[in-house]
């Protein structure tokens, strides 16, 4: 265990380290931060915190710099994310609420977050294995030609064109969608299957046919959505870090492009607590000097999907990971309100 002195000396290193891009002497260190011992001590400091691993000297420069090991430590013992001001919330709030549907509310998050922490943001749809089905609409385009519309809790929609193997009325139409609301509506997409299992036999032989396109279809949907989509955005913010990624940017950008490296950085929704994965500690090799925040969101006390940024490991974290779980809690704000 570091005592607590030491861990101020490593927060000051950080702290200074993040702000500056330039190594810490300690000189700097106790010009800069009232440590309130001389500076011999700190030196005696760093010294410990170097052998144990925390710091690194990058080459013959005097100054000293946190390594994985350090940067661990100081987000392990932050005593708290840095708060939005108030006008920081308004902004938030005002440029979230003015979202149209789904694709623009992941699209506006996307570009907030990266603004906010300029930083490679990286959001997730809602995944359906998680979300409930609000709504089937079924729309008549034509004697035998149906539009299919699921509407999920998250506000997801999605649209299927029916093609029936006979004239379908609006009688029975008005039916079957009362009957499969009935006994979708509220439930989980995993319960779906079963829950439609038998539905066409209680209709008429002339109407089961067209029953059972519908309920294929419904079904096709529910399995093609489960794949996990997401946007990324504000990867020109990169460039600006050209000198914190060892050799090249690209084998950043690389990851970057693979859309399951990205799943498997955020980790699963269903753990929704607020996850901050250092340098070494993502398993892809081109993210090795990068940083990664990341939290759940979703419309109620259950989250649905994950948000975060990419970034170096040279990242103002405080500040990072309030941004995130800001912007987190007000998308889950709309999400149940929509």
């Amino acid at each position: 265990m570091l005592s607590e002195r030491r861990l101020e000396v490593l927060r000051a290193i950080v702290h200074d380290y993040v702000g500056t891009e330039e190594p810490v002497g300690s000189k700097a260190l106790t010009e800069r931060h009232h440590l309130g011992v001389s500076p011999a001590t700190v030196r005696n400091d760093m010294a410990a915190l170097e052998e144990e691993g925390f710091i690194a000297q990058p080459h013959t420069s005097a100054g000293r710099i946190p390594t994985d090991k350090g940067y661990r430590l100081f987000v392990d013992r932050l005593a708290g994310v840095k708060p939005m001001t108030p006008p920081e919330r308004r902004a938030i709030q005002n440029f979230l609420d003015g979202a149209v549907d789904l694709d623009d509310v992941v699209g506006r998050t996307v570009r907030l977050l990266a603004q906010l922490t300029r930083q490679v943001a990286v959001v997730q749809y809602p995944s359906l294995t998680r979300s409930t089905v609000r709504h089937v609409e079924l729309l008549s385009l034509a004697p035998a030609r149906l539009m299919l519309v699921l509407i999920t809790d998250t506000g997801r929609v999605e649209q299927r064109m029916v093609d029936c193997p006979a004239p379908f009325g609006e009688t029975s139409l008005a039916d079957l969608r009362a009957r499969l609301n009935s006994r979708v509506a509220g439930r989980r997409f995993s319960d779906v299957p079963q829950l439609v299992q038998d539905l066409a036999e209680s209709f008429d032989k002339d109407d089961r046919g067209t029953v059972t396109t519908v309920l294929s279809t419904l079904l096709e949907t529910l399995v093609e959505e489960t794949e996990e989509r997401l946007m990324i955005g504000g990867t020109a913010n990169l460039t600006r870090f050209g000198h914190d990624f060892p050799l090249t940017i690209r084998p950043v950008l690389e990851a970057l492009e693979e859309q399951v490296v990205l799943l498997k950085l955020l980790g699963e929704a269903t753990d929704s607590g607020m996850t901050v994965k250092i340098g070494h500690e993502n398993a892809h090799e081109g993210l090795s000097s990068t940083s990664v925040v990341s939290v759940g969101y979703g419309s109620g006390s259950e989250a649905v999907a994950k948000l975060g940024v990419v970034g170096p490991t040279r990242m103002d974290y405080p500040g990072t990971m309030g941004a995130v779980r800001a912007v987190a809690r007000y998308v889950g704000q709309i999400l149940a309100e929509s």
